[in-house]
């Protein structure tokens, strides 16, 4: 899939999708990656070494700098993949150098799916 370069580079790896968006202040703990948003469809999920999948980033402008704690943590996702990565995101990911690539119909993701991605060229490709 041919999306649009956020922050550059690649990864490949596990992915674990959500449908809903997802903030990060106050919805991802820093210090362990797990995501703790109450009621959210990835409550209790750890996003370390996964390439995250979701629609749009929501919150707080803060949401950036922990995006930036969990790369500075260790527990930081290999890739973000979005439908449209807004601001928040996108100067989180750039900040923490973590490959991101909007425009992507993440429709077609599941969690589990084996994931390419190149920010490099914009490229998401998957398999089961």
């Amino acid at each position: 899939m041919k999306g649009k370069t956020i922050s550059p580079g690649k990864a490949e790896g596990v992915a674990l999708v959500s449908r809903e968006p997802l903030g990060f202040y106050g919805g991802v703990d820093a210090k362990t990656g797990k995501v703790m948003e109450e009621g959210h469809e990835l409550q209790g999920e750890c996003v370390r070494d996964k390439i995250l999948v979701f629609p749009k980033g929501k919150g707080s402008t803060v949401g950036s700098y922990i995006i930036y704690g969990l790369k500075k943590n260790g527990v930081a996702p290999k890739a973000i993949v979005n439908e449209e990565t807004e601001t928040i995101v996108a100067t989180g990911v750039i900040l923490a150098g973590i490959p991101c690539v909007d425009g992507i119909d993440i429709g077609k993701i599941k969690t589990g799916d084996k994931l390419k991605v190149d920010a490099d060229e914009g490229t998401v490709d998957f398999e089961r």
